[in-house]
């Protein structure tokens, strides 16, 4: 008898806190990307000019942004699969990327993508780079 006294309060209490479960998760919001990393491998025969490339998945939910930050060494390609991305470049004018479009960026050079919407967006992300002892990410500023 106690033990079903107990599972009953147990629900109890879980079904007086369903109607806060929304406003907590909407606290609980990530404020950057997840990222996904889904293949890293170093190139063959290739003369070593590019020693890796690394495949990712990035998931922006609606108004997150990666900071500002640069790859050094190594160049990014974006493709946005779903939703639209606007990325800036350091000194360049600011692109929109729309579902099905990709968009490369330098090695270097400092940039951020951001999602300015109220919908997810999911995009793969392409790093090769030269040289596997630097960092692949450097944050230089949110």
């Amino acid at each position: 008898m106690k033990m079903i006294r107990r599972e009953l309060l147990y629900l109890a209490g879980a079904a007086a806190a369903l109607p806060y479960v929304p406003t907590i998760a909407w606290a609980q919001t990530p404020t950057a990307p997840k990222l996904t990393q889904i293949l890293r491998k170093d190139l063959e025969s290739q003369g070593e000019t590019v020693q890796e490339t690394i495949v990712s998945v990035v998931d922006f939910a609606p108004g997150t942004a990666a900071p500002w930050h640069m790859h050094p060494g190594a160049q990014e390609l974006l493709h946005v699969f779903e939703g639209s991305l606007v990325v800036e470049v350091e000194g360049a004018a600011v692109t929109r990327l729309n579902a099905g479009e990709a968009g490369i960026i330098a090695a270097d050079l400092v940039h951020l993508a951001r999602n300015e919407t109220t919908a997810s967006v999911r995009a793969l992300v392409v790093h090769s780079r030269a040289a596997r002892d630097k960092p692949l990410i450097l944050v230089v500023r949110n």
